[in-house]
């Protein structure tokens, strides 16, 4: 006989989403602020059917190989000792990328791929969203940097929409010595020989992500070329050369802590077959500027993913979960913790789609200095600061689960929260981006046009007291940054701060463009959270109420009186 705690926890799961992209209404609300109801309408039926697909196909995929014995396997020789060097998956793994590429990510533009990327992460890593950030830097790779030959050989086999006959892409750069210090790579390259422009590899990668990629990224250091960054090319490397694996040996495995679906190996070049990727001495800008950039851009997709469905299981299970006679969704320090949950998210998507239009506009032909210093600012500080929103917010909603949060079958947080701690370290770890950002700032002077772009934002809106806090902490950050510039030891937090800010602006932006919703409270909640100075939550009467209105749409029941449909009025 089944008790009313259980019969609530079954209303719970009867009513998480089959739809992520229906159940997540900002994410069109946003894209038309960008896009106008047009733009938005030539992708958002696939918009929706992806969101069906994560939900009903992905997501239990993702499930099944989390399992014991379920995740990736090397494969490195046949029943006859023929060398392979293949990564096995379970069968789940393929029924997830089939429908994953059938979406046609690769070839969709840049606000279409964000958002797919979005959806894609609500059911974590999967195995799948890993492959297409990678594919999709070498995609923009091969259009800018490529020769028209490599373009024609290799380009089309990695845009094909059929998971069974498309090609994926990884880029392997870490070796044990240098990690992020590339200029350390000792992976060398010498000319073939035989075949006119073509090179020969020889070195190891210490951590290889989209080890069964078909085609890779790897960079080397040719022969006579300098030490440090500036001796280091960029190679295109086919995975496989007449039937047969190209010169490489997969040592073993990496056993990780997250993404375990996701096949990533220590991987030793044996005078592989390798193309130069534009020119030798631009390897390291073409590695750094066009591909770990891509991945930076939707790492940061990924990381507002993981942090919606976060909300979506904290706030459903808030309102089904009863304790000491009453829903939980009523506790105040649940629905402070479920609005931080929520603000977080809202702001992170408010950013990277800041940076999706910065990247809109590079493909389509937009080279003005203020756009390409915009993203070469955002595209490194909100990787860094959503990655690491990502785990904290994650972990915010295991709390909300109480103990249920920590079982591996009961909710897919667990999971969430080793992907996201994964996240962080994709692609540059947070001191790194962050140093990036600082290097970059002083060299093409960012920190004025970063705040003059924030103040022209403000400056247009209607007049606040949010936008006048925001304002406010821009200028008591604007001399400390001159100073951070100079010395490393602070500049970490005041950049979390400016892109605090940054995504306080952009709240407030939306907020004035979307008068429906829940946004102006989401921007005030978020402004006085992250942003204010000596804001103090016990000081202001209206806190709760403002509580009540960031949940108001999320059928969470009022405190303090506020009903749905009412909104916060400065």
């Amino acid at each position: 006989m089944e008790n009313d705690a259980r019969a609530a926890l079954a209303g719970w799961e009867a009513e998480r989403p089959t739809n992520f992209y229906d159940a997540t209404p900002n994410l069109a609300r946003v894209l038309r602020m960008h896009l106008g109801d047009d733009g938005v309408a030539a992708f958002e039926s696939r918009l929706r059917e992806f969101g069906a697909t994560v939900a009903q196909v992905v997501e239990p995929a993702a499930q099944t190989q989390e399992r014991d014995g379920n995740g990736p396997r090397l494969v490195d020789a046949d029943a006859l000792g023929r060398e392979l060097q293949e990564i096995e998956f379970h069968p789940a793994h393929d029924d997830a990328g089939r429908a994953v590429w059938k979406s046609g990510l690769l070839s969709a533009p840049a606000f279409e791929q964000a958002s797919l990327m979005y959806l894609l992460s609500h059911a974590g890593e999967a195995g799948q969203a890993c492959p297409f950030a990678c594919t999709a830097g070498l995609v923009r790779a091969l259009r800018v940097h490529g020769s028209a030959e490599l373009q024609a050989r290799f380009l089309p086999p990695l845009l094909v929409p059929d998971y069974d006959r498309a090609e994926r892409g990884a880029q392997f750069l870490t070796e044990v010595q240098g990690g992020s210090d590339v200029g350390a790579n000792e992976t060398a390259a010498v000319p073939d020989g035989l075949e006119p422009g073509a090179w020969r590899l020889r070195g190891e990668k210490w951590f290889c992500s989209v080890a069964d990629a078909d085609q890779f990224v790897v960079t080397a250091r040719p022969v006579g070329a300098p030490v440090g960054t500036d001796g280091i090319a960029c190679f295109l490397v086919p995975r496989r050369v007449g039937g047969r694996p190209n010169g490489f040996r997969i040592r073993r495995l990496k056993d990780k802590l997250g993404t375990r679906a996701l096949a990533t190996a220590e991987i030793e070049f044996e005078g592989a077959l390798a193309y130069p990727l534009g020119e030798l001495a631009d390897g390291f800008k073409i590695a750094a500027g066009v591909v770990l950039n891509t991945s930076r851009w939707l790492n940061a997709c990924g990381s507002v993913g993981l942090m919606r469905r976060a909300y979506l299981e904290a706030s459903g299970f808030a309102r089904h979960r009863t304790a000491f006679g009453r829903s939980i969704a009523t506790f105040p320090l649940v629905r402070e913790n479920l609005a931080l949950i929520k603000a977080e998210e809202q702001a992170a998507l408010a950013s990277t789609l800041a940076l999706t239009a910065l990247v809109d506009r590079l493909d389509c032909g937009g080279t003005d200095d203020e756009t390409t210093g915009l993203y070469r600012f955002l595209v490194n500080a909100n990787k860094y600061v959503t990655s690491l929103t990502a785990t904290l917010v994650v972990r915010r909603a295991i709390e909300t689960l109480g103990g249920n949060g920590t079982i591996e079958d009961f909710s897919p947080l667990p999971r969430l929260y080793r992907d996201a701690i994964v996240f962080e370290s994709w692609e540059g770890a947070h001191n790194v981006l962050v140093e990036q950002v600082r290097r970059d700032a002083a060299r093409f002077d960012l920190v004025p046009l970063v705040l003059a772009d924030l103040r022209g934002r403000l400056a247009a809106l209607r007049p606040s007291e949010d936008g006048a806090a925001v304002a406010a902490a821009l200028a008591d950050l604007e001399p400390r940054l001159e100073r951070g510039l100079a010395e490393p030891l602070h500049f970490r937090r005041q950049l979390g701060e400016l892109v605090r800010a940054l995504q306080a602006t952009w709240l407030l932006v939306e907020a004035s463009a979307d008068t429906e919703s829940e946004k102006a409270d989401v921007a005030a909640f978020f402004v006085r959270r992250r942003v204010s100075r000596g804001y103090d939550p016990e000081a202001d009467p209206g806190y709760a109420l403002l509580i009540d209105g960031v949940l108001a749409d999320d059928v969470l029941a009022p405190v303090s009186g506020l009903v749905a449909g009412n909104r916060h009025v400065q």
